[in-house]
C-alpha cells in the first residue's frame, strides 16, 4: 500500500493533482480543501499522505487503483473517519470536503447539522448520521494548526490543544473555546504552562 508520494507538482485540476516522480507521473485525487493548499505549490516538490482504494465494479472485473492525497496524517485520518459513516464512502467524501478539516470538525462537535448539510452531497439526514457517529472524536481535529500558522506558534500546538481541552472541561462550547485559543495564539506570546495560557485568556475578558 502506498501511504505517501513525494515529487514535483506539475498540474492541478479541480479534482486531481499530477505529481512527477522520476520518469513517472501520478494522478492523485485531492479534496477541495487540499487543492486550495496546493495552489501556490505548482512547480514545487510536494509530499502528500495518501489513501489507496479501488474504483469500479468488482462484479464486472473493472477495478482501477486510485490514490487520494492529503497534506498531513491528521487530514488523512479525518477523511477516513468521514468515510466510515454509513452511506458516505470515498466518492461522496471527496465531493463533500470543500471546507477545512478544522471547520467541519467544529460543526460535528457542535452538532451543527445545518452547516454539515450544506456540504455538497451531504444533506440533513447524512449530517445527523455523521454527528451521531463522530461528534465525540473531533476534539483533536477541531484544533488543527492552520496551514499559514507561523512555525513558532506551531511549536506550541500541544500546549494550545491542552488549553482547548481544559476550556471544554470548564464548560465552554467547542466554538467558544476555539475562539479564545485563536485570540491568544494570534498574540504570538509564549506560555510556559496551560495555567499561564488560561490566565491570559481570562485576563483578556476583563
Amino acid at each position: 500500500m502506498i501511504t505517501r508520494i513525494t515529487g514535483k507538482l506539475v498540474h492541478l485540476s479541480p479534482t486531481e493533482a499530477t505529481i512527477a516522480v522520476g520518469a513517472f507521473e501520478y494522478q492523485v485525487y485531492v479534496p477541495e480543501f487540499v487543492r486550495r493548499q496546493l495552489q501556490s505549490l505548482i512547480g514545487s516538490e510536494v509530499s502528500l499522505k495518501t489513501i489507496e482504494y479501488l474504483e469500479g465494479n468488482p462484479q464486472q472485473g473493472r477495478l482501477t487503483p486510485r490514490m487520494i492525497g492529503f497534506m498531513n496524517d491528521a487530514e488523512r485520518e479525518f477523511f477516513d473517519a468521514i468515510c466510515s459513516v454509513d452511506g458516505v464512502g470515498v466518492k461522496k467524501a471527496l465531493r463533500a470536503m470543500v471546507r477545512p478539516v478544522r471547520e467541519v470538525a467544529e460543526a460535528i462537535e457542535e452538532q451543527n447539522v445545518k452547516q454539515l448539510a450544506a456540504l455538497p452531497g451531504i444533506g440533513p439526514a447524512m449530517g445527523e448520521r455523521i454527528v451521531a457517529k463522530l461528534r465525540r472524536k473531533m476534539a483533536k481535529f477541531a484544533l488543527m494548526i492552520p496551514p499559514d500558522l507561523p512555525p513558532d506558534q506551531a511549536a506550541d500546538h500541544d500546549l494550545l490543544k491542552e488549553a482547548y481541552e481544559a476550556l471544554l472541561v470548564l464548560g465552554h462550547s467547542a466554538t467558544d473555546a476555539q475562539q479564545k485559543i485563536d485570540a491568544v495564539a494570534a498574540g504570538r506570546k509564549k506560555f510556559k504552562s496551560v495555567e499561564d495560557l488560561l490566565e491570559e485568556i481570562y485576563r483578556q475578558r476583563l
